[in-house]
């Protein structure tokens, strides 16, 4: 019997997974979860993935014997490298505020429609192509000589190999949507260090055996589809005709499809196109997911989506009404009254801010009665 251990790491929370093939079926088995937490320090916010790091080991102690182990996480972030491979800092959260201003330096340099031509990404300010921007005249970019995104760090952690997996780097903003190969001529025009851009590998290529860990003997490690949005959708046992809508932190709307769509229409539609396994492109739309809630949450001392849940259950038909998406809710901070100002703007009663009843309420944003199991 073949096991083996997926590292499946959110905006929130991480877990470890053994896989075991029984009688024809895959048999999952979640041995150990974790909060994922991002630390704020003077430069910024950035994420811990040291603690990731050790979590993660204590997963895949758990699961016991494996063959093979695989590691999925969130797009978009990544550290820099030097020529050692060694980590130059901690990396940055897609939602610290460094990416202000960002979108604007890279289409003065490179029109909005010339980079969508060749990446077909949506146009978000955490993009890693605006992220690079941020980094300009720092002294890790200056003596940065590899780009590892989440996924690629860990791997390279765990079995010393480094390799950029295409499903993550799809979502740097810097991948040619059609060849899957970085974009160089966008790299160029934009003005970023082109020896960033090393190998890239496609799903299920072998990485390496474990180092280092030799409690935990010497499974493979695997580059897998890393991006968890590019997992999620090829574990849908759906056909090229059906949406799929992954939730988490973020809410991806989309299709799988055997070729990216990149006209005017996709563009000025704000649709991003992905790369999945076997060279598909999955079609989605970035919308706010679990965030707000999320985020609420942590400033009401982290109260139970149970109790949360009950609140709601209990809320009247006529509540506050706001726009999700909206770039003033991407940034970590007091999001019940963010939510409350939207509101008022609007010409809405804000929600009360001493009661986590109707604080909820205004998160929520929409009759949740219908919506809460």
């Amino acid at each position: 019997m073949s096991s083996y251990a997926a590292v499946d790491l959110g905006a929130t929370s991480g877990r470890v997974v053994r896989g075991s093939l029984r009688g024809g079926r895959v048999e999952l088995d979640e041995v150990h979860r974790f909060e994922n937490r991002p630390v704020r320090l003077p430069d910024g916010l950035r994420w811990n993935l040291l603690h990731l790091f050790t979590e993660t080991l204590a997963g895949l102690r758990q699961a016991g014997s494996i063959d093979g182990i695989g590691v999925d996480t969130w797009g978009v972030d990544y550290a820099l490298l030097d020529a050692e491979h060694r980590v130059l800092g901690l990396p940055f959260h897609y939602r610290d505020d460094r990416t202000d201003g960002m979108v604007g330096r890279a289409f003065e340099r490179l029109p909005a429609e010339q980079l969508y031509a060749a990446t077909g990404i949506q146009t978000m300010p955490i993009n890693t192509v605006f992220q690079l921007l941020a980094d300009e005249g720092s002294a890790a970019l200056d003596a940065a000589q590899r780009i590892a995104l989440v996924p690629d760090l860990l791997a390279l952690w765990l079995c010393g190999e480094l390799a950029n997996e295409r499903t993550n780097a799809s979502t740097t903003g810097l991948l040619d949507a059609r060849s899957g190969e970085w974009a160089h001529d966008a790299i160029t025009q934009l003005g970023l260090p082109e020896r960033l851009f090393g190998a890239l590998a496609e799903p299920a290529t072998a990485l390496g055996p474990l180092l280092g860990h030799h409690d935990l003997g010497d499974p493979t490690v695997y580059a897998v589809a890393s991006h968890d949005t590019a997992s999620a959708f090829a574990a849908v046992p759906v056909d090229e005709h059906a949406a799929v809508l992954s939730s988490g932190t973020w809410s991806l709307l989309g299709l799988e499809l055997p070729e990216p769509v990149l006209s005017d229409a996709a563009r000025d539609a704000n649709l991003t196109n992905e790369r999945g396994i076997e060279g598909t492109t999955r079609l989605l739309k970035n919308v706010m997911g679990l965030w707000l809630l999320e985020e609420s949450r942590r400033g009401w001392d982290d109260t139970s989506y149970e109790e949360l849940h009950g609140l709601a259950l209990e809320a009247p038909e006529d509540v506050p009404l706001f726009d999700p998406d909206d770039d003033e809710f991407l940034r970590p901070g007091d999001m019940p009254a963010r939510i409350a100002a939207a509101c008022e703007r609007t010409g809405q009663p804000a929600a009360g801010a001493d009661a986590t009843f109707e604080r909820f309420l205004a998160v929520t944003g929409q009759n949740v009665k219908e919506t809460v199991p």
